[in-house]
């Protein structure tokens, strides 16, 4: 992430001369593109260093008048260095999507990774194309350093999502997702903690990873809590260790007031997530007093009179995870891989939103795998393969099962600086049995899906440059058998064999 930063004329100018040059060059010719970016960051830091000289000069003045004492002209030039070196100070970090999906009759369409009968347990397909909602995330930084050497990082992070078109967000979700503190550099932690950090508040682990081509995590653990990361346990081996707390709100019906349908408890996670260079093993432990007072499926007649006693929710859980964090593409090439395995049992079978559903049953377990890469298969062609599949049972009530799997490609031609053809294919296959649970059928099948996106942005580069803007037309098909699942499926103007077309904007820094 970036500081935002204001450019002068001359860096606007010297930037738009690049522009200029790099349109006449030839379309291979990257050296020049990267000198100019190398010059406009020089540009930049010349930028920050005038800016800090000129406050020098303030400083200097304010001690010649006498209204500065010596210390206090230190502290100023100390934070005026920091600042100079990004070390101090404010930022602002920004995620935001917003598009429209349109079906062939002009009308608005459901869409989401999470449109398939398996997106009720997590199964993902690929998100080019397929998303008609907007939302954003703006986040607020302000970094300290201290005299003695000591560090703090405050962070607020405010998030909304919505699915209507219209200017005002009725139906606007807002809320603060993450303010925490964190610490580091403490002169006062020494052996195993010296290179530690503290934190406390709302956040995301530091440590959760995603395959973004499905907008979905490896693992996502959040929550209200504390931690401490980065304890040197040996020499190629770090610990990190937290306690986040989540709730469990909206209780279904319980056999102590089958007539109330409120309630709440707190779920606790503990973690502990070790590295061993690019290796990664991380191991949790649930709680959740009373959850098992929760009745899944709870049926009821006219007169709220139990007629059914269905599952209990779990009242505690384990997982674990083993990743792999690879610096090649496979091994094969140039480029990168991540593949993780992840198993929960009872509270721990959410294996992604660690922590995150309260209506897993003690006997629930489930078993995750996934993997993605990017590589360069040629000079202006990128690719990157995703693979996501689960196996999971007596999640909700005894004896059901729920087997999905994923592929998705993403593949890129850089065609001009600040134009590319991104083509998107992705297939899921699954099995669902959830034995009447929330009313849902039993259904086996599979969806397929095709997209192709025009895609501008203000310079083309690996899979990770945005802003960029995309038009886009997908074709998606699928087994008739799964509109009988329930949820989107097999609702009027939502059926197999359909085209949707729309435009997107994608933004981060």
């Amino acid at each position: 992430m970036n500081t935002v930063m204001f450019k002068t004329p001359l860096a606007i100018a010297i930037t738009a001369a690049g522009v200029a040059l790099s349109g006449a060059a030839s379309a291979d010719n990257h050296g020049l593109e990267q000198r100019l970016a190398e010059l406009e960051a020089r540009i930049a830091a010349a930028e920050q260093r005038a800016d800090a000289a000129e406050q020098r000069a303030e400083i200097a003045e304010a001690e010649a008048q006498g209204r500065l004492s010596a210390d206090e002209v230190e502290a100023r030039l100390a934070r005026v260095e920091r600042q100079a070196s990004g070390e101090e100070g404010f930022s602002f970090n920004v995620y935001a999507r917003s598009g429209l999906l349109l079906g062939e009759d002009r009308k608005s369409l459901p869409g989401g990774p999470y449109v398939t009968p398996a997106g009720s347990v997590g199964g993902a397909v690929g998100r080019l194309g397929n998303e008609s909602d907007t939302y954003a995330e703006a986040i607020l930084n302000y970094r300290m350093q201290f005299d003695n050497g000591a560090r703090a990082h405050y962070r607020t992070m405010l998030a909304s999502g919505t699915t209507t078109s219209n200017d005002w967000d009725d139906d606007s979700n807002l809320n603060v997702r993450q303010v925490y503190a964190e610490f580091s550099d403490l002169p006062s932690f020494t052996g195993a903690f010296e290179n530690a950090s503290i934190w406390a508040g709302k956040r995301f682990d530091r440590d959760n990873f995603d395959i973004h081509w499905l907008d979905s995590d490896f693992i996502f653990l959040s929550g209200t809590g504390a931690g401490i990361y980065d304890m040197q346990l040996a020499d190629s081996w770090t610990s990190n260790v937290s306690l986040y707390g989540r709730s469990f709100s909206d209780f279904p019906v319980t056999r102590e007031s089958p007539g109330d349908d409120s309630g709440d408890t707190d779920n606790l996670i503990l973690t502990s997530n070790n590295h061993f260079g690019n290796w990664q093993w991380m191991v949790s432990g649930m709680s959740a007093a009373d959850n098992d007072e929760r009745l899944n499926d709870l049926r009821l007649d006219d007169n709220e009179t139990v007629i059914s006693t269905g599952e209990a929710g779990a009242g505690s859980g384990f997982h674990t995870m083993v990743a792999y964090h690879g610096d090649s593409f496979f091994g094969l090439g140039e480029g990168n891989f991540k593949a993780a395995v992840l198993h929960g049992q009872g509270l721990g079978a959410e294996v992604k939103g660690l922590g995150s559903d309260g209506n897993l049953t003690d006997d629930a377990t489930a078993t995750r795998v996934g993997l993605y890469g990017t590589t360069y298969v040629a000079p202006r062609w990128r690719v990157a393969p995703a693979l996501l599949a689960e196996t999971s049972e007596d999640r909700y009530v005894d004896g059901d099962q729920y087997d999905w799997a994923t592929l998705n490609v993403r593949l890129a031609n850089e065609l001009t600086q600040n134009f590319e053809m991104q083509y998107e294919a992705s297939y899921q296959w699954m099995d669902l049995d959830p034995q009447g649970f929330d009313g849902r059928t039993a259904v086996e099948g599979d969806y397929t899906k095709f997209t192709i996106a025009p895609t501008f942005k203000p310079q083309v580069g690996g899979f990770w440059q945005r802003p960029e803007v995309r038009l886009f037309a997908s074709y998606t098909d699928w087994s008739e058998e799964l509109n009988e699942y329930g949820g989107s499926f097999g609702e009027d103007g939502f059926t197999g064999g359909q085209w949707s077309f729309g435009v997107q904007t994608e933004v981060w820094f």
